[in-house]
């Protein structure tokens, strides 16, 4: 049996992921993945960086993402399925660079339940230093791996209530940020806002730190055959996300700003924690960090979700093995295999550094944003020689002001970064010469009846 609607419910097959979800979802799915309260823990090196005014630093940031999100809009309306960059670089820019996009992505989504396992587990430690932190590594990814392997639905509602209870942490931040700001003057608040030490260099630089916050926006286009209406839904619940997460980054950054003038710190890392002493004690500051383990917990299960799925469609073309990576579980209906893997390598966590790690993470998703973007005026082009008339404005100036964006923020990563991401390419190209017999051909493709909707 095939998929057969379009926009509804559509018939259960054995080798289909399930439509199940709905706008709410997806933007819960995208802020969990995002965790939102990682505002406060950034906000020191953030705020470092900008000399003082880190919630500027997000306003640029979210600008540059949110072009970005428009292009993943166009492109997951046109193609609702669930590979994202992957599918999307295949259809408009060839297979082979649909296989090298997808190989990037990998490298992306590879690494981020890695890191997001391990910093919840050192977070763990610190609150309840009995248990190792490769203990809390173990109890983090089985809980997590349990959650998902049951199905998105239960994974939908565990992050729905961790990610409402992470909200109203956050709501009582503010609360307490603006009782202890109690008289400040406007003055202030715009002195956090520009003061004279910053630049636009300054900004800029922030901002390419403060993007990373938002990686996972664009996660949500990997479930796309898990929504009852994607062509409606997807586009929609990826700029809701970056809106919403933007502005929660710019409220909290501007209330610890606020609170907090300047950029010196005892240790821009914890500057976080030190705001929240110095507005509501240490108790409060406690209750915080509690509140951010909170998140990171929903951030560790949307992150494995969305990397079984790109795992998932990649196995099922054939481009990874599919009898491993291409199944689902026949009750389940789930990626087992594949959560399970992520899972066996997510235990290597301790062993990596988290700088590393990360530097493989930030290379590979600022590349597929920028092919998403690319893509985006590739469509352009395609719809134009048939006589299709798109804007110019939505379909070329604002995908080439993405693509500068992501390239700008590619280019503030560090060397190492940069040589570990090109080394991943180089082994990606091999695979793909191996899989096409030297490009002769190419690389093999899922191909059904009916094409999900």
């Amino acid at each position: 049996m095939t998929s057969t609607t379009e926009g509804t419910e559509t018939t259960e097959a054995p080798d289909r992921l399930v439509p199940r979800l709905g706008l709410l979802s997806l933007v819960v799915f995208g802020l969990s993945y995002m965790a939102p309260a990682i505002v406060v823990s950034t906000f020191g090196v953030i705020a470092t960086t900008s000399a003082g005014v880190a919630p500027t630093a997000y306003v640029v940031a979210t600008v540059a993402m949110t072009l970005t999100a428009l292009s993943y809009g166009k492109l997951a309306r046109d193609h609702p399925a669930s590979g994202s960059v992957y599918t999307y670089a295949r259809k408009l820019l060839g297979s082979r660079i649909g296989f090298l996009a997808g190989w990037a992505l990998l490298l992306d989504y590879l690494f981020l339940p890695m890191v997001a396992w391990l910093i919840q587990a050192l977070y763990l430690h610190v609150q309840f230093p009995a248990l190792p932190t490769w203990g809390w590594l173990v109890v983090v990814i089985v809980v997590t791996t349990f959650v998902n392997a049951l199905g998105i639905v239960l994974a939908d509602r565990v992050n729905k209530v961790l990610l409402g209870l992470t909200a109203l942490g956050l709501l009582a931040f503010v609360v307490v940020c603006v009782h202890t700001l109690g008289g400040a003057s406007a003055a202030d608040g715009a002195h956090a806002l520009w003061n004279p030490a910053a630049s636009v260099g300054t900004v800029t630089a922030a901002a390419a730190i403060a993007a990373y916050s938002f990686l996972g926006f664009d996660a949500i286009s990997t479930l796309s055959e898990e929504v009852r209406e994607p062509r409606r839904d997807v586009p929609r619940g990826i700029l809701l996300t970056v809106i919403v997460g933007g502005g929660i980054f710019f409220l909290i950054s501007l209330l610890l700003q606020w609170v907090h003038p300047g950029a010196v710190f005892d240790d821009e890392s914890t500057a976080g924690y030190e705001v929240a002493v110095l507005a509501g004690g240490k108790g409060f500051a406690n209750v915080m960090n509690a509140i951010t383990l909170i998140g990171g917990m929903a951030s560790c299960v949307a992150i494995q979700a969305s990397t079984s799925r790109l795992m998932y469609v990649m196995g099922r073309d054939g481009v990874l093995p599919r009898r491993a990576f291409g199944r689902l579980h026949g009750r389940l209906r789930t990626p087992l295999f594949n959560l399970l893997l992520i899972a066996v390598i997510g235990l290597m966590a301790t062993r990596l550094s988290l700088e590393t790690a990360t530097s493989f993470i930030n290379f590979g998703a600022f590349l597929a944003f920028t092919l998403v973007n690319v893509c985006v005026i590739a469509a352009w082009l395609r719809h134009r020689r048939t006589g299709t008339r798109r804007s110019v404005l939505a379909h070329v100036v604002l995908p080439v002001l993405g693509a500068a964006a992501d390239v700008y923020l590619l280019t503030k990563l560090n060397h190492t970064a940069v040589l570990l991401g090109l080394g991943w390419l180089v082994i990606g190209v091999a695979y793909l010469c191996v899989l096409t017999r030297g490009l002769r051909r190419e690389p093999p493709e899922f191909h059904a009846e009916a094409s999900p909707t």
